[in-house]
């Protein structure tokens, strides 16, 4: 009991989740876990679709308003952006308010601002409008993280994560797929195709997602209790000790950034996704680049995304399940020394994806020629091992930050979002530029693999040594 209690005269009762407790979301049933989970899989789907069904057809959209194709280029630019910035508000305002009304209104907002962009006149509202949406969508991305953990006990958060992380790149390749017949109706059916997208998602999200997050839960039956008996002493851990809106608003505002700067597994880890999420929005212009050399019409570029989506979906019936059993195999070892089980135990399908990350895009390097020296298999070939390596990698990075940092996984997630997304979003500013200099097509892409190469190293330096490493973080789940 704190000094402020005692002189309250208050015996606490301190309100928690009891063993079968039925609010508690960890005891809902699987069928319910996993109805909520693709709710909130399905919204980040619809975000992260925003941020790609617009590429392919942006030189009808600099034609149309009157403006240059670099203007157009800044609409992915802007939006993505906004996935970035937005989480450092988002996060700490769901570990106060709870995930459902964050992610409600994350998803309204994104609904409201497409409007703008859907029915532009101009470049200010074209862009305006893709700021806001891309600002506003933000709310999934990093709080549904913490969703799958609140719902999900760790040795079960595999799949569920994987879920979630595939929902985050399919979005961005299905855009081109979709985008690339759908402009011939004209750019702005991209638009309305989005609207729909994320109207129906906030819709599911208003209609199915409860509330999740514990903290807000016992809150709640917290205050109910206090009203239902007149005993002010019914409150919950976080109550004791309870802190005014505004400083842990402030201080959630620059975890992230603290998290991010301070912590090695956080800061490199993110460097990693943020080498994927930069190599993916590349991809949405490289790939047009080289197909059009290679005599494929719009609507066939758009196909040749379809690999990526091949790869990705790959992995669910290759290295997810074979990380699953690695993952319950190091659980039951451990549950039998009465040891906790190391996050590191999530990595094995990150090593993977690394050493096949630079394979293939050293393969679509070499295979950018035109089609008088390279078939047009060879670039896909190398894009599709890029789906499998991302896939694998992106779930592998996620799961090992959540459990690393548990009660701090929204604040993690948007530390990781912010430099991912600021990486992929610089991308779209200068890639035609990199693919139309002195190096051209085969080493722009060179460049790439060399640094997929140079950063392979970090998850196996994690496997070896993340427990030393996350023994000197006070913030750690060690």
């Amino acid at each position: 009991m704190s000094q402020g209690e005692r002189e309250k005269g208050l015996e606490i009762k301190l309100v928690t989740f009891t063993e079968g407790d039925k609010e508690d979301p960890r005891n809902w049933s699987k069928g319910t876990k996993w109805l909520r989970t693709i709710v909130v899989a399905y919204t980040c789907f619809a975000v992260a679709l925003g941020s790609s069904l617009v590429v392919m057809d942006m030189p009808d959209v600099a034609a149309d308003l009157g403006i240059s194709l670099d203007i157009v280029h800044l609409t992915i630019s802007v939006f993505v952006f906004g996935f970035g910035i937005g989480p450092l508000f988002f996060a700490p305002l769901s570990e106060v308010y709870g995930r459902r009304p964050i992610i409600i209104v994350s998803m309204g907002l994104y609904f409201v601002f497409t409007f703008p962009s859907a029915f532009a006149k101009n470049a200010a509202s074209l862009v305006v409008g893709r700021a806001l949406a891309g600002l506003a969508a933000s709310a999934p991305m990093t709080v549904i993280g913490g969703s799958i953990a609140d719902m999900w006990d760790t040795k079960d958060r595999g799949l569920p994560m994987a879920i979630f992380s595939a929902t985050v790149f399919m979005g961005p390749c299905l855009g081109p797929v979709i985008g690339g017949y759908l402009s011939a109706e004209g750019w702005r059916a991209c638009y309305y195709l989005l609207l729909g997208v994320a109207g129906s998602a906030w819709a599911a999200a208003s209609l199915l997602l409860p509330e999740t997050y514990a903290v807000v839960l016992l809150r709640r039956r917290a205050e109910k209790l206090r009203k239902e008996t007149g005993d002010q002493g019914f409150m919950t851990q976080q109550e004791r000790f309870k802190k005014p809106v505004n400083e842990v608003i402030k201080t959630s505002l620059l975890r992230p950034l603290v998290l991010l700067f301070t912590e090695p597994i956080i800061f490199l880890f993110s460097l990693y996704l943020s080498l994927i999420y930069a190599l993916l929005y590349l991809l949405f212009f490289a790939v047009p680049l080289v197909m059009e050399a290679q005599g494929f019409s719009l609507g066939s570029v758009g196909l040749s995304f379809i690999p990526i989506l091949i790869g990705m979906m790959l992995t669910f019936g290759t290295i997810l399940p074979w990380q699953a059993q690695y993952y319950n195999k190091v659980t039951e070892d451990c549950e039998a020394k009465g040891v906790p089980v190391p996050p590191e135990a999530r990595l094995p399908s990150m090593l993977v994806g690394s050493v096949l990350l630079p394979i293939g895009f050293l393969i679509f390097a070499f295979t950018s020629y035109g089609p008088d020296r390279v078939f047009w298999i060879g670039p896909m070939f190398g894009t599709g091992i890029f789906g499998y390596a991302m896939i694998s990698i992106y779930v592998g990075a996620n799961s090992y930050i959540v459990d690393s940092f548990p009660p701090l996984a929204a604040s993690a997630m948007a530390a990781k979002t912010l430099l991912s997304r600021v990486c992929g979003g610089a991308i779209p500013m200068f890639v035609d530029r990199m693919y139309h200099s002195k190096l051209g097509y085969v080493w722009a892409s060179f460049v790439l693999a060399m640094i997929s190469l140079l950063m392979m190293p970090i998850p196996f330096a994690f496997f070896k040594w993340g427990a030393k490493i996350r023994g000197m973080s006070k913030r750690s789940a060690e």
